[in-house]
């Protein structure tokens, strides 16, 4: 059977293996009803279970998907964590940064099939894909200058400094090189109401200016009327300009008319999570007049944020949606399922944060990584589908698959209040209910059986912060000021810092725009309002702006050095902040929005003022950080900022005013207005009734309908571009962001057996927690590492480098920056940076020239490492970039389950050590040459030997649990694989 057959209606209804389950909505719709399957089985399974069956049913052709596999399904109480299942989501979902780059692959697997005589139209999704060009920001300016207005809030004047105000977002967002050559001007991620265009009154934010000799940025003249300034929705009085990321260069989006079945989502609409959310969920599909579930796989780990809207979706590298783009079902080992029971009902003073937080501790702390979390129990009702899609979206940080909330009352009230037409609503909810996919909790006999049961009481949660090194430890924000000093005492590790005790003082002065300040431990130097993923829930973010608006009414203010910032997932949240009045208080407090999408979270923003870098380093300080997003490893957001805490969005402006996180709230003030009275926290933290009242006046169905609106309509500039009309990519030579990888060079037609291990030295020597960020770091690029040597040599200056994220089309600057992090800690070193041994010479290289000079030799490498490698957000790179540097294998204690199913699809074996055995008590240097003999017969959890050139010998498990990812590595790599069955 042919590919291209498999995802179309390739059966027609009467020759299909199901065709008895057919039944009819009152309106005519056709759906597969497994409930005519008339098998106990089926009403005591999961809902997210019953999800995945109703998709084996429909998508059942004999080939991917086949009759014994809804037969497993029917049997998941016996089948769990045991049988191999397929799943064919409903589509995929790309951001920009993994977006890219499974574009630029799929444009390379065309020129692959091009040379073995193959029409290169055949790789084409086949699966709806939906592309959201720009998800990421980078800040290049913070704190717009306010002119002529008056300044409590503490960001810097006019007649301060030169404005610093404006975002500028990570260029190329889909499949080309500046068509000027590489230097192409930096472009901004919103639109700026500078003086010399006219001002919005509220204050100017001037563009960057375009450097000597290069091209000047599009513009675009916004249409409405009157003209407002996005980032303070006031008038301006004449043309406001914009930058865009395509100005000169269209075939750069030659992806989005060269391939069908792409939805590319235009800039300057909002982040992956917001859009899907609030646009592109379906919840259920209507398509050749059948209706069935929305599913979803994303290429970033918090795609699970859908299943707070009863939307099955989960994140995968961008190689296994790649596979799905192109008809491969998901093959997966059939979940376990906890079932998560939600009773009582949330305090008034405990904000949504606290819940994630909360429910996040005790399910990390019941070890579900790999399973389904499905909620369930009285206190589901009491969760807002804000506060639902807040909790799926920490999904990754206890590392479930999936946090799903099946569709009950509560959801429906909310599409009623968003975007669905009244039929829609009919359609949704009586199909739910036909197939039994509707819940209601006040019988628990319909209640599933779950693989086990983890019972929370909402009622039991306080505000929390999380830090300072990992988002799993939880601080209550009663303890901070005790718990910040210990960590200060406590030796390096996971919390401590480990300053001596006469430097505990330690106070350094500074200079800042004329005036002294002093910074000590705890100082805090970064303050980021982000509503993206974990905090786009409206009641948070309406928190922090009244928290804002009742401290300035109190003459409150923040300190003009602390780098403040406000990134809202969309313009939705900035509208429902101006509309509640809200946003001119936070702004007066430097929380000035910068534009739409990630920044601080992924390490995207400027430099601290000199004055505070050098009074960090000169006392030694451990200053902080504190941000409403999702992710903060220590040094992620600045160097030398070693402690960051995650906390909710009131709670960040209320530390931002503090100045620090060495304080007792309940004893201490929070400021001192300027007639000398303290103000408290509790004198200004808005009450849950007034967020609520505030929520339900401002987020209302208008907003969501002028956004899904303006989605529509798109731009006059994206719409007109022109792009090349063929069938294989124009490759740009002269391109410093896009370039054909190297994946299909060496493309046999025929499978080789694999290839044993011989003689291989480990190019690394890693110890536990290696994460995402350590392997292939996403933010800035440095001066001195692999990779700003090749961009020198294209001729690109520092300012040039943009990011790693930026540039993932590129497999020169990735292979360059994998192991690149300042972070990474290599035994081989003794310390932390992106440097290894070369062991047959001695020398201490950067990781690509160790890596590239073993390649040259002919010599194979291995990594050795300890638990939990690979944990962290999801990226492609983190395995493309160490099978570009020549790795054939990495052994470690564990590793992170997403991450091991990303080695084999790249061709890299992951093998762990047997059961009590580390590299430490194997008494192994890393120095010693390994080999690995590989049967060509290799098995699922095949059982191996490793010899080393000291004589030791030790066995090793290969971590292949699936029978797809078996053929993946034997084909040595997804990529090659899809490529050899479309030849």
């Amino acid at each position: 059977m042919s590919r291209s057959s498999t995802y179309q209606y390739y059966l027609s209804l009467t020759e299909h293996p199901y065709s008895h389950l057919i039944d009819t909505l009152n309106d005519g719709v056709k759906f597969f009803n497994p409930q005519k399957l008339n098998d106990p089985r089926y009403g005591k399974l999961p809902l997210s279970i019953r999800v995945l069956l109703e998709a084996a049913i429909r998508k059942c052709d004999g080939f991917y998907v086949k009759e014994e596999d809804v037969q497993n399904y029917l049997d998941w109480q016996e089948q769990q964590n045991v049988a191999e299942v397929p799943f064919p989501p409903s589509r995929v979902l790309l951001q920009d940064f993994t977006g890219i780059p499974a574009m630029v692959d799929l444009a390379a697997m065309r020129d692959a099939l091009v040379k073995h005589g193959v029409d290169p139209y055949r790789v084409n999704p086949v699966c709806p894909t939906d592309l959201i060009v720009d998800h990421s920001l980078q800040i290049d300016f913070s704190k717009c200058a306010i002119q002529n207005t008056p300044n409590p809030g503490g960001g810097e004047t006019q007649s301060q400094g030169a404005p610093r105000s404006s975002s500028s977002s990570t260029p190329a967002p889909v499949s080309s090189a500046p068509g000027s050559g590489p230097r192409q001007p930096p472009r901004g991620g919103g639109a700026h109401c500078g003086a010399a265009r006219g001002s919005c009154g509220k204050g100017s934010c001037s563009d960057p200016p375009a450097s000597p000799g290069k091209h000047p940025p599009a513009v675009q003249q916004i249409e409405n009327s009157p003209l407002l300034c996005p980032f303070h929705l006031q008038p301006v009085s004449e043309q406001l300009t914009r930058w865009f990321p395509f100005g000169g260069c269209p075939e750069k989006f030659w992806c989005s008319k060269a391939f069908q079945n792409v939805n590319v989502v235009p800039p300057d609409v909002g982040a992956v999570h917001q859009v899907n959310l609030e646009h592109l969920c379906r919840v259920v599909h209507v398509s050749d007049g059948l209706v069935y579930p929305d599913s979803v796989v994303g290429t970033d780990s918090h795609t699970t944020m859908i299943n707070g809207l009863g939307v099955l979706g989960w994140g995968v590298g961008g190689i296994e949606a790649e596979a799905v783009m192109l008809g491969q079902p998901v093959a997966l080992t059939l979940p376990q399922v906890v079932g998560c029971k939600l009773e009582g009902s949330i305090n008034p003073l405990t904000t949504s944060i606290d819940v994630v937080l909360g429910i996040t501790k005790h399910l990390r702390q019941a070890n579900i990584a790999g399973r389904f979390v499905e909620f369930f129990g009285p206190g589901v009702s009491q969760l807002s589908v804000p506060d639902r899609t807040t909790i799926a979206n920490m999904c990754p940080e206890y590392n479930a698959t999936v946090s799903f909330f099946p569709i009950d009352q509560v959801t429906l009230k909310h599409f009623n209040k968003t975007n669905f037409s009244q039929e829609k609503l009919e359609l949704l909810e009586s199909y739910m209910k036909a197939v039994n996919l509707f819940r209601t909790y006040e019988d628990s006999e319909e209640d599933p059986v779950y693989s086990e049961v983890i019972e929370i009481q909402l009622s039991s949660f306080i505000p929390y912060v999380s830090g300072p090194k990992r988002p799993q430890d939880r601080v209550a924000v009663s303890d901070m000021k005790v718990d910040f000093h210990s960590c200060l005492k406590e030796k390096v590790g996971f919390k401590g810092f480990h300053v001596a005790p006469d430097r505990l003082q330690t106070q350094v002065p500074f200079q800042h725009a004329g005036q002294e300040y002093q910074l000590a431990h705890g100082s805090l130097v970064i303050a980021a309002v982000i509503s993206c993923t974990n905090n786009c829930n409206p009641s948070v973010m309406l928190a922090a702006g009244l928290l804002a608006k009742k401290a300035v009414e109190a003459g409150l203010g923040v300190k003009p050095y602390i780098r403040t910032s406000l990134a809202p997932g969309t313009g939705m949240v900035t509208q429902y902040l101006n509309t509640s009045g809200v946003l001119p208080f936070l702004s007066q407090l430097g929380f000035e929005v910068i534009g739409y999408g990630c920044a601080t979270c992924v390490g995207n923003t400027a430099p601290l003022p000199e004055g505070v870098a050098d009074a960090i380093k000169q006392g030694n300080l451990v200053a902080c950080g504190v941000l409403s997003g999702n992710r903060h490893f220590e040094g992620r957001l600045f160097n030398c900022v070693s402690a960051n805490y995650l906390a909710s969005p009131p709670l960040v402006v209320a530390y931002a005013i503090a100045g620090t996180v060495d304080i007792d709230f309940e004893k201490e003030p929070l400021g001192v207005t300027p007639e000398g009275k303290e103000v408290f926290l509790r004198d200004v933290w808005p009450s849950r009734e007034e967020v609520q009242q505030m929520e339900e006046d401002t987020v209302v169905s208008s907003i969501f309908q002028e956004l899904n609106s303006r989605m529509e309509k798109g731009n006059a500039l994206w719409s007109n571009l022109e792009c090349p009309e063929t069938a294989v990519f124009p490759w740009d030579q002269k391109s410093t962001y896009i370039r054909q990888p190297a994946f299909f060079h060496k493309l046999s037609k025929e499978v080789q057996p694999p290839r044993s291990i011989e003689h291989a030295h480990a190019l690394l020597f890693l110890g536990n927690k290696v994460t995402t960020d350590h392997i292939s770091p996403a933010g800035s690029i440095s001066r001195v590492s692999a990779a700003a040597k090749y961009l020198l040599s294209k001729r690109l200056t520092p300012r040039e480098f943009n990011s790693y994220g930026a540039r993932r089309g590129n497999d020169a600057v990735m292979t360059r920056g994998t192991f690149a992090s300042i972070k990474l800690m290599n035994r081989f070193i003794g310390k932390s940076g992106p440097k290894t041994l070369h062991i047959p010479s001695g020398q201490t290289l950067d990781v690509f020239e160790a890596a590239e000079r073993y390649q040259r030799e002919g010599i194979p490498l291995i990594i050795l490492a300890g638990k939990d490698y690979g944990s962290g957000s999801s990226r492609d790179w983190v395995a493309k970039g160490p099978c570009l540097l020549g790795v054939r294998a990495i052994i470690a204690e564990s590793f992170q389950k997403l991450h091991q199913t990303q080695l084999l699809g790249m061709g890299i074996l992951p093998l762990s050590f047997l059961p009590g055995q580390t590299a430490d008590s194997l008494e192994l240097s890393g120095k010693e040459k390994f080999s690995i003999s590989l049967p060509e017969e290799l098995a699922l959890g095949h059982a191996l030997t490793v010899q080393t050139s000291e004589g030791k010998s030790f066995g090793v498990t290969a971590l292949i649990d699936s029978e797809m990812d078996l053929i993946y590595y034997r084909h040595g790599g997804l990529l090659p694989y899809v490529a050899r069955t479309m030849i």
